[in-house]
């Protein structure tokens, strides 16, 4: 594995910190980022990854996105890092380097799968499912609050094209925390949007931490709520319950039940962590979050289906008031937030 060329596209907190451990391990790892000072700041000092007990400093091969018309040499994996928004983008600035037998995987929250395979061809696609806590608000510097040791990734074929190359890339994100090979990555994906749509907009509009957000009366509840809609979309869109998050089996078969339970694990998970979701991270960067991605294809699907996610719904409208510049994100967003269960 030591001979494959690497590429991240979009290095921020958590492709970042994979790629670092990647280096570490001794792999040919190229990162190519749209933030300018990110870049700079990695090839002048090294990429900064802070984690509970240790910090490491690493050397990176850095590249501002103008510099890839200057590559030459095809690269053999490539990990997709950017929002689930830039994706089609994304693939097709890379697309050109990709090996005719390479291999292209998105490290991303959502259902990106589809955009990638229309991009790079389903024969060199691959999906996954992460679960991580980090973040990022300097360039060059990661606070990751979950080390290798307690990440989790999930990988599978984009459909048979590329069944049987599942170890190709699960070998190498072994290097950043624990792998598991799926035959059905999509549910699994889609298990993930579950805890992403509960977690996500709630705690971002109210600007709090998720441990601090599920402090405030009613708002667990909404959350709950939230995944819980979530989940009974997946299902109608014919996804399967699956276990995620290093669990073996599924407890029972209730989606309910079971929308609850991968939120739980969520905060067990970020219950001593300060880090915001991704989504809030984007706010306080003054970028817009991936709202559409996540609450907002629960939305469309149900949609689809004839139904509603009133929840989920009434959460996009309020994230897109505040994108907008109507509404601040704050504590006082709360009682918005309790009303979505009226």
């Amino acid at each position: 594995m030591a001979d494959k060329r690497i590429a991240i596209v979009g290095t921020g907190a958590t492709s970042a910190g994979f790629g670092a451990d990647m280096v570490r391990a001794g792999l040919d790892v190229s990162f190519i980022e749209q933030w300018p000072a990110h870049v700079e700041a990695m090839r002048a000092d090294g990429l900064r990854v802070e984690m509970p007990g240790e910090t490491v400093t690493v050397p990176v091969a850095a590249f501002h996105l103008c510099d890839v018309a200057t590559l030459r040499a095809p690269f053999d994996i490539v990990f997709l890092g950017v929002k689930g928004y830039d994706t089609r983008w994304a693939c097709q600035l890379i697309e050109p380097l990709v090996a005719p037998d390479g291999l292209v995987a998105g490290l991303q929250n959502g259902m990106t799968m589809d955009e990638v395979a229309s991009v790079v061809g389903s024969e060199r696609t691959l999906g996954a499912v992460i679960e991580v806590a980090a973040n990022m608000f300097e360039p060059g510097r990661v606070v990751r609050q979950t080390p290798p040791d307690g990440t989790w990734f999930a990988v599978g074929a984009y459909d048979e094209a590329t069944r049987g190359r599942e170890a190709e890339i699960a070998e190498v994100l072994r290097h950043a925390g624990a792998v598991e090979i799926r035959d059905d990555v999509r549910s699994a994906k889609w298990m993930k949007l579950v805890a992403n749509a509960a977690e996500f907009l709630p705690s971002s509009i109210l600007g709090l931490p998720l441990a601090d957000s599920v402090e405030l009366p009613g708002i667990l509840e909404v959350m709950r709520a939230a995944g819980r809609e979530a989940m009974r979309t997946g299902i109608g869109l014919g996804h399967d319950l699956v276990p995620i998050f290093g669990d073996k089996r599924v407890e029972v078969n209730d989606p309910d039940h079971h929308a609850t339970v991968l939120f739980d694990a969520v905060l067990k998970g970020w219950t001593l962590s300060d880090t915001r979701v991704a989504s809030l991270q984007d706010w306080i960067k003054g970028r817009r979050a991936e709202i559409d991605e996540i609450n907002g294809l629960v939305v469309d699907g149900q949609a689809g289906l004839g139904g509603e996610a009133p929840v989920n719904r009434r959460l996009v409208e309020i994230a897109r008031r505040i994108e907008r510049g109507e509404l601040a994100p704050g504590p006082a967003n709360a009682d918005l937030l309790r009303a979505l269960l009226d």
